[in-house]
């Protein structure tokens, strides 16, 4: 069913025929539209739109296709390689399902010791200098302060409960509040946010969903304060804008209690 996307990408890349942008790229400058594109599939997801995730899926296969006709290209692997690995690595990993004992159903398999299986073999097949080593730098940052505090916890350097990461933030924000420059401030509100997200996966929240979140109630919110003030909204004053602000946050709260 994906030979017709491979075949359109081959085309697509024939130096004498094809399209001149997308001859032109190569890993480097399609690695940011490969991320967006999962970002988009997120987006699509927690919309609920089975209709554009379906659409956004195709665009993020598109992206696979396409780093690995590159490859293919230099000669690195094709394809078929890209799917042959994933198939080895995911039969590897779940010897619960193909091993040996693969007899048991999947209600007899704790989620908790699955989860430890697949870090072990996961440590077995990539052996690193250190704990940290292999998270990717690519990740955006709330995500990568996730991962690290993660790994760093699975050998043993974490607070023993809530209370230690919350005081951490506390002292933080008393750090980036008596910076002495600017660069200083920087440095402290880098801290800041590292210790909010470790207080956060004390809870088991994912800082970068929570974070989304946020971003999308904020323009909920800013949008029915634009809409109730009409054209006059930028001229109220701040005190006019936090009656509309208290309002949207009403309203939206009475509409998904209802």
């Amino acid at each position: 069913m994906i030979e017709p996307l491979v075949a359109i990408m081959a085309r697509l890349r024939d130096p004498a025929t094809g399209c001149p942008w997308d001859v032109a790229q190569d890993f480097a400058t399609i690695a940011p539209y490969t991320i967006e594109e999962a970002y988009e599939v997120a987006q699509a997801i927690a919309d609920g739109d089975m209709a554009e995730l379906r659409d956004e899926l195709g665009d993020l296969l598109l992206q696979v296709v396409f780093h690995a006709r590159i490859a293919e290209e230099a000669g690195h692997f094709a394809l078929s390689d890209v799917v042959a690995a994933i198939v080895d690595k995911m039969t590897r990993r779940h010897p619960h399902v193909f091993g040996a004992d693969g007899t048991r159903s999947p209600a007899e398999v704790d989620a908790t010791a699955q989860k430890l299986t697949w870090e072990a073999l996961k440590a077995a097949e990539k052996p690193r200098a250190g704990a940290l080593d292999g998270v990717a730098l690519a990740l955006p940052a709330l995500l990568r302060a996730d991962k690290l505090q993660r790994r760093a916890a699975r050998s043993g350097f974490d607070w023993p409960d809530a209370h230690g990461a919350r005081a951490k933030i506390i002292e933080e924000l008393a750090e980036f509040d008596s910076a002495r420059d600017p660069a200083h401030r920087h440095e402290e509100a880098g801290d800041l946010l590292f210790a909010a997200v470790n207080y956060l996966r004390k809870y088991d929240i994912d800082p970068e969903a929570a974070l989304r979140d946020a971003n999308a109630k904020f323009v909920r919110r800013f949008a029915a304060m634009e809409t109730a003030a009409g054209a006059s909204f930028a001229a109220l004053d701040l005190d006019a804008k936090e009656a509309l602000w208290a309002a949207a946050k009403r309203e939206e709260t009475a509409a998904q209690a209802a």
